[in-house]
């Protein structure tokens, strides 16, 4: 089956899709900024390049697109009718490396969530996530320095300082 469109115009529609500073992607970015979380974006030591990486939780999002990445039971990831066996190939491939990339991260020690693209900009799915990665924060008194504790003998002397 031919193109509608010519390649030249083809070819910057194409051009046009973007892999990274989403729409879904910034919506997401948007709520967890507001929900006191900070993140990284894009962290390319990490295997995928998550979209946003939290240290502080040991947790990594990816904000997946439907129909790259084949969200299961969603309209949006449809087959194209046209070159069916390249576009089987290219999704097969696409959920292979994913499912890889999760499996790195894991055994890296990281915290993987995954949101759709449909379901982006839903306050409730969302929140769930938020929630989820809260709870997985290390707890206050692991994570409490000792205080300080200084001692003079006169102004001459060097302020020693200890930890206990």
């Amino acid at each position: 089956m031919t193109d509608i469109v010519p390649q030249h115009v083809r070819s910057r529609m194409m051009s046009r899709i973007r892999s990274s500073d989403t729409r879904p992607e910034r919506a997401v970015r948007k709520f967890i900024h507001a929900a006191g979380l900070r993140y990284r974006l894009h962290h390319g030591t990490l295997p995928g390049r998550p979209d946003l990486v939290l240290p502080k939780y040991k947790s990594v999002v990816f904000v997946h697109g439907c129909f790259w990445h084949r969200h299961e039971g969603c309209p949006y990831a449809y087959c194209p009718k046209s070159n069916d066996a390249f576009w089987s190939t290219k999704f097969e491939n696409n959920v292979r490396r994913d499912a890889r990339q999760v499996e790195l991260l894991r055994g890296l020690g990281w915290n993987v969530f995954v949101i759709w693209e449909c379901t982006a900009e839903t306050p409730g799915v969302l929140q769930r996530v938020v929630e989820e990665i809260r709870a997985l924060a290390p707890s206050p008194a692991a994570t409490q320095i000792p205080p300080l504790v200084a001692t003079a003998k006169s102004s001459t002397e060097v302020l020693r300082v200890a930890i206990g």
